[in-house]
């Protein structure tokens, strides 16, 4: 009797420790992603976004020409969010992640354009 609590017990702690676990990991994300964003002029359509894990904590900036850094960077459970500030304003990512493609849209004052990022091979 004593073995099926005890077994009863193990179960209920790993329920709860798996889903107290994040559902997304920062390993997830890691590394360099090329972009393309639809509906806008050329020279803003394509660019690189780099996530770094520093001093456990995950950092990350864009580049098109310029690098901005990445702001408020929020990763759970495969949604991704964060902004950038340039000359030309502050810019709102939102992505949701499938293996190595991540798909949202990007806002601006200039209105929503939709983005897709795609990690370059490890």
């Amino acid at each position: 009797m004593k073995t099926k609590h005890y077994f009863l017990i193990l179960a209920a702690l790993s329920t709860f420790f798996i889903a107290a676990r994040p559902g997304f990991m920062a390993d997830d994300l890691i590394g360099t992603w090329q972009y393309r964003i639809s509906d806008v002029p050329p020279e803003y359509e394509a660019g690189t976004m780099v996530f770094e894990q520093k001093d456990n904590k995950m950092v990350g900036y864009v580049e098109s020409g310029a690098k901005n850094e990445m702001k408020n960077l929020m990763a759970d459970q495969g949604k991704v969010t964060f902004t950038t500030e340039n000359e030309h304003g502050e810019f709102k990512y939102s992505f949701m992640q499938k293996g190595d493609t991540l798909t949202g849209s990007i806002g601006s004052q200039y209105g929503d354009f939709p983005i897709r990022a795609v990690r370059n091979a490890k």
